[in-house]
This record gives C-alpha cells, sequence and structure tokens, in this order.
C-alpha cells in the first residue's frame, strides 16, 4: 500500500503498477473501494500484459483518510487528477466504475491531454441530481434538510450516509444538459437489469459526447455491478481493444 500525502494534510492510498502506456486508471464507484474485483482483475491482467496500472481510493473510501459523508464529487474529481497528475505517467485510459464514470469524465475535461480512452461500466454521471429526485423519500429528504445528512440501504453492504453537501455541491459537475466536450474514444458497458443505474443513462451518455468514437454493450442479464466472470472477461476484451485500437494511431 502507497500513500499520495495532499497539500490539505489528507493521504490518498493507492496501488501502481509500472509498465507500458498507455496505462490504466481505474475509478471505483460511490462507497466502494481499489479492491473490487473489476480493479483487482485489470490489475491482473495489466501484470501479464507489462501495462501500468493504477488503482486508488477517494477521500473517505477505503485505506485513504476522511469519511464518505464529508466528501463531494468536486473533491474526488481532485483526488482522481492528483493521482493522474503525481502517481501516473504518460497517456492513460480511465475506466469508471458507476460514479466513477461521472468522475472520469470530468478529469478528462480537465486535463484532455493525458487521456487516451474511456470505459465507463454503468457509468453515472449526474447521480446526485437522480437520487435526490428519484430515490430518495420524504423522510430522508427531512432528515436532510434538519441535520444536513440521511441515511440510505445499500444492497451490497451496511447502509451509508449521504450528505446534503454532497448533493448540493454535485449539482455544479452535472454533465447531461450540454454536450460533454470529449472526443477521446469511449466503450460503455451496462446491464439492463441494473436497479441503481438505468442502462438508458449510457444512451444519454453517448448522445451528449461530443467525439463520434463512442460504443456501447448492453448485457441483457447484467446487473449494476457486471463482476460476474462473463463480465470482468468482457470488460478486460473491451479494454484490450480500446488499447490497441489507440496504440494504432498514435
Amino acid at each position: 500500500m502507497l500513500y499520495l500525502h495532499q497539500q490539505n494534510g489528507t493521504k490518498l492510498a493507492y496501488h501502481h503498477l509500472p509498465g507500458d502506456t498507455p496505462g490504466i486508471l481505474f475509478c471505483p464507484g460511490f462507497n466502494s473501494d481499489m479492491q473490487g474485483n473489476k480493479a483487482l482483475a485489470l490489475e491482473a491482467w495489466c501484470r501479464e500484459e507489462g501495462i501500468q496500472f493504477t488503482r486508488f481510493d477517494y477521500y473517505g473510501h477505503g485505506e485513504s483518510d476522511g469519511r464518505v459523508e464529508d466528501g463531494t464529487i468536486g473533491r474526488w474529481r481532485d483526488d482522481t487528477l492528483a493521482i493522474l497528475e503525481e502517481v501516473t505517467s504518460g497517456p492513460q485510459l480511465i475506466v469508471g466504475s458507476s460514479m466513477g464514470g461521472w468522475i472520469m469524465l470530468l478529469t478528462t475535461l480537465a486535463r484532455p491531454e493525458r487521456v487516451a480512452g474511456l470505459v465507463g461500466i454503468a457509468a453515472a454521471p449526474d447521480f446526485t441530481r437522480r437520487m435526490r429526485e428519484h430515490r430518495l423519500d420524504a423522510g430522508q429528504l427531512r432528515q436532510l434538510e434538519e441535520t444536513g445528512f440521511c441515511d440510505m440501504p445499500n444492497d451490497y453492504d451496511e447502509p451509508y450516509r449521504i450528505s446534503l453537501e454532497m448533493l448540493e455541491e454535485g449539482d455544479r459537475h452535472l454533465l447531461l444538459q450540454d454536450e460533454i466536450a470529449i472526443d477521446a474514444p469511449v466503450r460503455l458497458i451496462h446491464g439492463q437489469q441494473d436497479e441503481d443505474v438505468p442502462w438508458q443513462h449510457s444512451l444519454a451518455i453517448s448522445e451528449k459526447l461530443r467525439g463520434d468514437d463512442v460504443e456501447l454493450q448492453f448485457v441483457k442479464s447484467g446487473d449494476h455491478r457486471l463482476s460476474e466472470p462473463q463480465d470482468l472477461e468482457r470488460l478486460l476484451a473491451t479494454v484490450g481493444e480500446l488499447r490497441r485500437a489507440v496504440d494504432r494511431v498514435r
């Protein structure tokens, strides 16, 4: 385990595998961490192929400092930019899962010269707005207004806490109202049994992206996580194909 010490006094946990570029930078989802099946499968593949690979925990996640409920979309984007600039080298393919798909888009908009391509897995830009409008009930909204926090049930683990600040700050980073000014090649994978982020969300992303090199894969039986063995094989194949395509035009 390595740590990136930031100027604000906090540290971010990460693993970095040196190797050829374009490298792979993995952005996990909300309330997730760098120890998930997708991150570890990508790392094992990169090790075999001699490819640079980086995985990390946002502020408040995993082994990094802080609490999830004290984080925001902007802070997690800045975490990713710090890892991109201070840990990785050369061009990167960013792989983003769920909220990580939002973070990868924001990171690319901020540093387009460092990003060679993107792979989104159930990518969830603007999820804070959707959560507030479609997932929170009257009691949770009241709790948010009264205390600044509310608790959310979690199908995968213990309930987690979200903050009013995260939801309000997320509005400053919304992407789906306008064109997303990204020209890098993008691959989007989405399960059609996803109960957290509807698969139509990936269609909306593809329509907003400025670039033409955008491909979508819908998995009829796939859930939100897409972490079954066949899902991991699909992810590795997609990343490998995109990396070869990027290499051909470098």
